[in-house]
């Protein structure tokens, strides 16, 4: 059996507080102690990745960060591993498509918020398939902890403010995710991502 592993750094750029929901235990297939395992149900690996990823992209991605993020000691998000149908049912209400997919992002962060220092910052959440996560490593022949990083770092740099309307921002995007999941020791190229299954998207009032 193998461990995700905990990135290591320096001391984190700020605290993160982390508001994580386990897949349930019917979605997890994955041998206990393997590194999809403690993907799906430890906080403790997401704490150490996200905080990595994070300070880097405070640290080095310049305009693309929004100002409350650099100037913030403390950033809040959620993170939720769920099935097909609670991800189809989000997709419906907030999206108005009846069809599960494979991550969603609520961003809390609004175009008109103060640009003042606050000492915490409200990211919003990422909600995770299980399921179409693990048929998506299948086709992609790779492992279901790629997958998942994958998609959290995708649903992560939407909550930033990241978006891909046309082919150049995409592949953008994707050149950024590639850079997040080397820091977290995966460096296999993830191929073609479907920008749509892909997309974000912001809850309302």
């Amino acid at each position: 059996m193998t461990s995700a592993p905990l990135p290591s750094a320096d001391a984190p750029r700020f605290a993160l507080d982390l508001a994580f929901t386990p897949a349930d235990a019917s979605l997890v297939k994955t041998t206990g102690g393997s590194a999809a395992h403690q993907r799906l149900c430890c906080r403790e690996v997401w704490d150490s990745t996200l905080q990595l990823w994070l300070g880097h992209l405070a640290e080095t991605g310049g305009h693309s960060v929004p100002k409350p993020l650099l100037d913030c000691e403390e950033v809040c998000l959620g993170l939720q591993f769920v099935n097909d149908e609670q991800i189809a049912e989000l997709n419906q209400r907030w999206r108005n498509k009846a069809s599960a997919t494979d991550v969603l992002s609520f961003s809390a962060l609004e175009a008109e918020m103060p640009l003042e220092a606050d000492l915490s910052v409200e990211l919003g959440d990422i909600i995770v398939s299980v399921p179409t996560a693990e048929r998506q490593a299948l086709e992609q022949n790779h492992s279901l902890e790629r997958e998942l990083c994958w998609l959290v770092s995708h649903g992560l740099l939407h909550l930033l403010g990241w978006d891909h309307p046309d082919d150049a921002s995409l592949m953008t995007m994707l050149q950024c995710q590639e850079q997040l999941l080397a820091m977290a020791g995966m460096v296999l190229s993830h191929g073609e991502i479907d920008c749509e299954s892909a997309d974000e998207i912001t809850a309302g009032p």
